[in-house]
């Protein structure tokens, strides 16, 4: 938890009417609160924002973690109004037409002025007007250092008000708790017990939830993930396809389409135009080695987080294991683990994935988090 800083004062402007108006108390208005939960994932990000005290929610998006910025040259019109720095989608639509730069790797910032320009954008589309008051939760990787989080917070300077930075998986869990069934006896409470594997495109984040924000103890962040993948799967498909001209870009997708782990699956052949003519590429071996090494990566810190839990919650915990992420849409990974964690002796594991909306259960859970926080929880921003 980060420690309040002094509040900012407001000073009301003394009129230059002449008269007694000139004296007359200047009334102050509040600065509307708008509460914003933010996930700055390394390839896609999550924005989810309602006011205080309330259920509602006034932005919904996920975009592209990327900021371009338009090329010298270009022909007035190719970009509309202009513009010179293009975000998310629009960026990857102009791609021939802008540098493309990604303001986070390996979950971390990395690019601290394009973190700045992809958060002034965050704020333009909650707060249309920028005269609210911002308030925002942002998900960090597990066990996040503290410059990592310095970093974060020097980013959002001047750009949102107040905020408060909480570990992603401990997020991904009170995002994808069910409130209506908190108080049913069958229900399994992510919050109260389990296990999280959170697979992003930079870092895998695994973490004990027991009900109180995790410790240091709890958590464990392995810096494999989706690019990792991505960057296996594209040197394979080199080395068997020489100029296969695939870009990463290319890649990606047929990992999001196909992508497996578990005994090689055959034939599993996609046709790419390589030169302008069509070629067919046979991924089975390739996408089973790049998938199975993220197993071979996240299996270990798994087993170590299990023996670390108490052994009066361990069974209930073996039962709430979930993955949730981009990497959890990779085919069989639950089935994998699951087997894995039984051949090992493990009593009688279940291991699930978090489902479709595993995109914006970081952002739901951050602003759960933005909506329950006291006042003196959040970090006060001084532009």
């Amino acid at each position: 938890m980060t420690t309040a800083a002094p509040e900012k004062s407001t000073v009301p402007s003394i009129s230059a009417a002449s008269g007694a108006a000139a004296f007359a108390p200047t009334r102050l208005t509040a600065p509307k609160i708008m509460l914003l939960g933010f996930d700055l994932g390394t390839n896609k990000s999550c924005v989810l924002a309602g006011s205080p005290g309330g259920t509602d929610i006034a932005v919904s998006k996920v975009l592209p973690s990327v900021v371009g910025y338009v090329k010298d040259g270009i022909v007035d019109g190719i970009v509309a109004g202009n513009a010179t720095t293009l975000f998310g989608e629009d960026a990857l639509r102009h791609m021939l037409h802008v540098r493309l730069v990604a303001p986070v790797a390996e979950g971390v910032i990395a690019d601290p002025a394009v973190a700045r320009d992809f958060m002034r954008h965050i704020r333009t589309l909650v707060d249309p007007s920028g005269q609210a008051e911002i308030r925002a939760v942002l998900g960090v990787p597990a066990n996040a250092g503290a410059a990592a989080r310095d970093d974060i917070r020097r980013c959002a300077q001047g750009i949102f008000d107040r905020v408060l930075l909480i570990p992603e998986p401990f997020l991904a869990a009170l995002g994808f708790r069910d409130d209506s069934r908190v108080n049913q006896p069958n229900y399994l409470d992510p919050v109260v017990n389990s296990l999280f594997i959170d697979i992003g495109g930079g870092t895998s984040d695994l973490c004990l939830v027991q009900g109180y924000f995790p410790t240091a103890e709890d958590q464990i962040s392995v810096p494999y993930a989706g690019d990792a993948i991505d960057a296996a799967l594209h040197a394979e498909l080199d080395r068997v396809y020489p100029n296969n001209g695939l870009s990463r870009h290319g890649v990606r997708e047929l990992k999001e389409t196909h992508g497996y782990v578990g005994p090689s699956r055959k034939p599993i052949e996609v046709k790419v135009v390589m030169g302008g003519k069509a070629h067919t590429l046979e991924l089975g071996d390739a996408l089973a080695r790049a998938g199975n090494a993220l197993i071979e990566k996240i299996y270990p810190p798994l087993t170590r987080l299990i023996e670390r839990a108490s052994s009066d919650s361990v069974l209930a915990l073996l039962q709430n294991i979930v993955i949730t992420g981009g990497g959890s849409q990779i085919k069989g990974i639950d089935v994998v683990l699951q087997k894995k964690l039984a051949d090992d002796g493990y009593e009688s594991p279940k291991v699930k994935i978090a489902g479709q909306d595993f995109k914006r259960y970081v952002a739901i859970g951050a602003l759960k988090a933005a909506r329950s926080a006291r006042e003196n929880q959040w970090q006060v921003l001084l532009g």
